[in-house]
Protein backbone atom coordinates (compact mmCIF):
# COMPACT_ATOMS: atom_id res chain seq x y z
CA UNK A 1 0.00 0.00 0.00
CA UNK A 2 1.56 3.31 -1.05
CA UNK A 3 1.46 6.43 1.10
CA UNK A 4 -1.49 8.10 -0.63
CA UNK A 5 -3.63 4.95 -0.47
CA UNK A 6 -2.76 4.62 3.23
CA UNK A 7 -4.06 8.14 3.85
CA UNK A 8 -7.44 7.10 2.45
CA UNK A 9 -7.41 3.86 4.45
CA UNK A 10 -6.70 5.86 7.62
CA UNK A 11 -9.50 8.27 6.78
CA UNK A 12 -12.03 5.44 6.49
CA UNK A 13 -10.79 3.97 9.77
CA UNK A 14 -10.89 7.23 11.73
CA UNK A 15 -14.28 8.24 10.34
CA UNK A 16 -15.70 4.91 11.47
CA UNK A 17 -16.60 3.21 8.21
CA UNK A 18 -13.75 0.90 7.25
CA UNK A 19 -16.13 -2.07 7.13
CA UNK A 20 -17.22 -3.10 3.67
CA UNK A 21 -14.23 -1.47 2.03
CA UNK A 22 -12.43 -4.24 0.18
CA UNK A 23 -9.83 -2.14 -1.57
CA UNK A 24 -8.88 1.41 -2.45
CA UNK A 25 -7.73 2.35 -5.94
CA UNK A 26 -6.13 5.81 -6.05
CA UNK A 27 -4.95 7.37 -9.28
CA UNK A 28 -4.03 10.84 -10.48
CA UNK A 29 -6.02 12.12 -13.42
CA UNK A 30 -5.51 15.10 -15.77
CA UNK A 31 -8.74 16.89 -14.95
CA UNK A 32 -9.47 20.29 -16.44
CA UNK A 33 -8.90 22.07 -13.16
CA UNK A 34 -8.57 21.23 -9.49
CA UNK A 35 -11.22 18.56 -8.95
CA UNK A 36 -11.32 15.10 -7.41
CA UNK A 37 -13.78 12.22 -7.35
CA UNK A 38 -14.38 9.31 -4.99
CA UNK A 39 -16.85 6.45 -5.52
CA UNK A 40 -17.73 3.23 -3.70
CA UNK A 41 -18.77 0.33 -5.91
CA UNK A 42 -19.27 -3.23 -4.69
CA UNK A 43 -16.97 -2.64 -1.75
CA UNK A 44 -14.22 -1.13 -3.91
CA UNK A 45 -13.27 2.53 -3.48
CA UNK A 46 -12.19 4.39 -6.60
CA UNK A 47 -10.39 7.70 -6.09
CA UNK A 48 -9.34 10.01 -8.91
CA UNK A 49 -7.25 13.00 -7.88
CA UNK A 50 -6.25 15.98 -9.97
CA UNK A 51 -2.65 15.61 -11.10
CA UNK A 52 -2.18 19.21 -9.98
CA UNK A 53 -1.86 17.78 -6.45
CA UNK A 54 0.59 15.04 -7.38
CA UNK A 55 3.51 16.76 -5.67
CA UNK A 56 1.57 18.21 -2.74
CA UNK A 57 3.03 17.82 0.79
CA UNK A 58 1.99 14.68 2.75
CA UNK A 59 -0.09 16.69 5.23
CA UNK A 60 -2.10 18.16 2.33
CA UNK A 61 -2.66 14.77 0.75
CA UNK A 62 -3.77 13.36 4.09
CA UNK A 63 -6.16 16.29 4.55
CA UNK A 64 -7.58 15.75 1.07
CA UNK A 65 -8.18 12.08 1.87
CA UNK A 66 -10.20 13.01 4.94
CA UNK A 67 -12.14 15.65 3.00
CA UNK A 68 -13.15 13.21 0.25
CA UNK A 69 -13.93 10.28 2.52
CA UNK A 70 -16.04 12.48 4.80
CA UNK A 71 -18.03 13.70 1.81
CA UNK A 72 -18.51 10.14 0.55
CA UNK A 73 -19.79 9.00 3.93
CA UNK A 74 -21.92 12.08 4.47
CA UNK A 75 -20.00 13.01 7.59
CA UNK A 76 -18.69 16.31 8.84
CA UNK A 77 -15.24 17.12 7.52
CA UNK A 78 -12.71 17.51 10.38
CA UNK A 79 -11.96 21.22 10.58
CA UNK A 80 -8.19 20.80 10.69
CA UNK A 81 -8.20 18.81 7.44
CA UNK A 82 -10.68 21.11 5.72
CA UNK A 83 -8.54 24.14 6.59
CA UNK A 84 -5.28 22.46 5.53
CA UNK A 85 -6.58 21.50 2.12
CA UNK A 86 -8.42 24.81 1.57
CA UNK A 87 -5.34 26.86 2.39
CA UNK A 88 -3.28 24.77 -0.03
CA UNK A 89 -5.86 24.99 -2.83
CA UNK A 90 -5.98 28.78 -2.51
CA UNK A 91 -2.24 29.38 -2.80
CA UNK A 92 -1.34 31.45 -5.88
CA UNK A 93 0.67 28.57 -7.37
CA UNK A 94 -2.17 26.06 -7.19
CA UNK A 95 -4.80 28.54 -8.35
CA UNK A 96 -2.64 29.40 -11.34
CA UNK A 97 -2.01 25.71 -12.12
CA UNK A 98 -5.76 25.07 -11.96
CA UNK A 99 -6.50 27.96 -14.34
CA UNK A 100 -3.87 26.72 -16.80
CA UNK A 101 -5.28 23.18 -16.66
CA UNK A 102 -8.80 24.47 -17.35
CA UNK A 103 -7.60 26.54 -20.28
CA UNK A 104 -5.53 23.76 -21.84
CA UNK A 105 -7.69 20.74 -21.12
CA UNK A 106 -11.17 22.16 -20.83
CA UNK A 107 -13.65 23.33 -23.40
CA UNK A 108 -15.97 26.32 -23.19
CA UNK A 109 -19.25 25.97 -25.06
CA UNK A 110 -19.97 29.10 -27.03
CA UNK A 111 -23.13 29.69 -29.01
CA UNK A 112 -23.75 33.26 -30.16
CA UNK A 113 -24.31 36.75 -28.73
CA UNK A 114 -27.16 37.22 -31.21
CA UNK A 115 -30.41 35.93 -29.77
CA UNK A 116 -33.91 35.81 -31.15
CA UNK A 117 -34.81 38.98 -29.23
CA UNK A 118 -31.64 40.59 -27.90
CA UNK A 119 -28.12 41.12 -29.24
CA UNK A 120 -25.66 40.82 -26.36
CA UNK A 121 -22.79 42.43 -28.29
CA UNK A 122 -24.78 45.61 -28.85
CA UNK A 123 -26.02 45.50 -25.29
CA UNK A 124 -22.46 45.20 -23.96
CA UNK A 125 -21.40 48.29 -25.90
CA UNK A 126 -24.37 50.23 -24.52
CA UNK A 127 -23.78 49.19 -20.90
CA UNK A 128 -20.02 49.68 -21.21
CA UNK A 129 -20.52 53.21 -22.51
CA UNK A 130 -23.10 54.18 -19.88
CA UNK A 131 -21.54 52.71 -16.73
CA UNK A 132 -17.86 52.19 -17.51
CA UNK A 133 -17.01 55.04 -19.91
CA UNK A 134 -16.30 52.33 -22.51
CA UNK A 135 -13.24 51.30 -20.48
CA UNK A 136 -13.91 47.55 -20.23
CA UNK A 137 -12.23 45.29 -22.75
CA UNK A 138 -14.90 43.19 -24.42
CA UNK A 139 -14.78 39.47 -23.53
CA UNK A 140 -16.47 36.72 -25.52
CA UNK A 141 -20.20 37.06 -24.86
CA UNK A 142 -22.69 34.29 -25.50
CA UNK A 143 -26.17 33.07 -24.74
CA UNK A 144 -26.19 29.81 -22.78
CA UNK A 145 -26.78 26.49 -24.52
CA UNK A 146 -29.85 25.78 -22.38
CA UNK A 147 -32.52 27.90 -20.72
CA UNK A 148 -30.99 27.85 -17.25
CA UNK A 149 -33.38 28.94 -14.51
CA UNK A 150 -31.31 29.50 -11.39
CA UNK A 151 -28.06 31.11 -12.60
CA UNK A 152 -28.97 33.85 -15.06
CA UNK A 153 -25.43 34.96 -15.85
CA UNK A 154 -21.84 33.86 -15.35
CA UNK A 155 -18.42 35.42 -15.86
CA UNK A 156 -15.57 32.97 -16.47
CA UNK A 157 -12.20 34.64 -15.90
CA UNK A 158 -10.26 31.65 -17.26
CA UNK A 159 -11.89 31.68 -20.69
CA UNK A 160 -12.68 35.41 -20.55
CA UNK A 161 -16.35 34.86 -21.33
CA UNK A 162 -19.72 36.13 -20.12
CA UNK A 163 -22.65 33.75 -20.52
CA UNK A 164 -26.24 34.94 -20.16
CA UNK A 165 -29.10 32.49 -19.68
CA UNK A 166 -31.07 31.83 -22.83
CA UNK A 167 -34.23 32.04 -20.72
CA UNK A 168 -33.84 35.85 -20.80
CA UNK A 169 -33.86 36.06 -24.60
CA UNK A 170 -37.58 36.72 -24.74
CA UNK A 171 -39.96 39.58 -25.49
CA UNK A 172 -41.52 38.81 -22.09
CA UNK A 173 -38.29 39.90 -20.38
CA UNK A 174 -37.67 43.67 -20.40
CA UNK A 175 -34.44 44.77 -22.05
CA UNK A 176 -33.33 46.68 -18.95
CA UNK A 177 -33.43 43.47 -16.89
CA UNK A 178 -31.16 41.66 -19.35
CA UNK A 179 -28.90 44.71 -19.19
CA UNK A 180 -28.80 44.42 -15.40
CA UNK A 181 -27.72 40.76 -15.53
CA UNK A 182 -25.05 41.65 -18.11
CA UNK A 183 -23.97 44.65 -16.00
CA UNK A 184 -23.56 42.38 -12.97
CA UNK A 185 -21.24 40.08 -14.93
CA UNK A 186 -19.31 43.04 -16.33
CA UNK A 187 -18.66 44.16 -12.75
CA UNK A 188 -16.77 40.90 -12.23
CA UNK A 189 -14.31 42.13 -14.86
CA UNK A 190 -13.86 45.43 -13.04
CA UNK A 191 -13.74 43.95 -9.53
CA UNK A 192 -11.36 41.01 -9.20
CA UNK A 193 -12.10 38.45 -6.50
CA UNK A 194 -10.43 39.15 -3.14
CA UNK A 195 -8.87 36.69 -0.73
CA UNK A 196 -10.07 37.30 2.84
CA UNK A 197 -9.01 34.91 5.61
CA UNK A 198 -8.38 32.08 3.20
CA UNK A 199 -11.61 32.47 1.25
CA UNK A 200 -12.25 33.95 -2.16
CA UNK A 201 -14.92 36.67 -2.25
CA UNK A 202 -16.45 37.78 -5.54
CA UNK A 203 -19.20 40.12 -4.35
CA UNK A 204 -17.21 42.57 -2.26
CA UNK A 205 -18.54 45.78 -0.71
CA UNK A 206 -17.12 47.76 -3.65
CA UNK A 207 -18.82 45.36 -6.08
CA UNK A 208 -22.19 45.75 -4.36
CA UNK A 209 -21.84 49.52 -4.24
CA UNK A 210 -21.25 49.64 -7.98
CA UNK A 211 -24.11 47.22 -8.59
CA UNK A 212 -26.53 49.63 -6.92
CA UNK A 213 -25.54 52.29 -9.47
CA UNK A 214 -27.67 50.52 -12.06
CA UNK A 215 -30.54 52.82 -13.04
CA UNK A 216 -33.26 50.25 -12.30
CA UNK A 217 -31.53 48.37 -9.51
CA UNK A 218 -34.61 48.15 -7.25
CA UNK A 219 -36.82 46.98 -10.11
CA UNK A 220 -34.22 44.37 -11.02
CA UNK A 221 -34.23 43.00 -7.47
CA UNK A 222 -38.01 42.67 -7.60
CA UNK A 223 -37.73 40.81 -10.90
CA UNK A 224 -35.23 38.40 -9.38
CA UNK A 225 -37.62 37.72 -6.51
CA UNK A 226 -40.49 37.22 -8.93
CA UNK A 227 -38.51 34.74 -11.03
CA UNK A 228 -37.57 32.80 -7.90
CA UNK A 229 -41.21 32.54 -6.83
CA UNK A 230 -42.38 31.45 -10.27
CA UNK A 231 -39.82 28.67 -10.48
CA UNK A 232 -40.26 27.66 -6.82
CA UNK A 233 -36.49 27.50 -6.55
CA UNK A 234 -33.89 29.30 -4.44
CA UNK A 235 -33.53 32.90 -5.54
CA UNK A 236 -32.43 33.24 -9.15
CA UNK A 237 -29.08 34.94 -9.38
CA UNK A 238 -26.25 36.19 -11.51
CA UNK A 239 -22.95 34.54 -10.64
Amino acid sequence: MNEVTKFFSDAFHHLGSSRGVGGIDVRFYPYAGLRHTIRLRSGQVYVRLSDICKDSPPEVMRALAFVLVARLLGKRIPEVHERTYRDYSLTPEIMRASDIARRRRGHKKISSPQGGTYDLDKMFSKVNRRYFDSSLEKPTITWSQRKTRTILGHHDRVYETITISKSLDSTQVPEWFVEFILYHEMLHIKHAARMIKGRRYYHTAAFRADERRFAKYDEAQRWLEQIARQRRLPRARAA
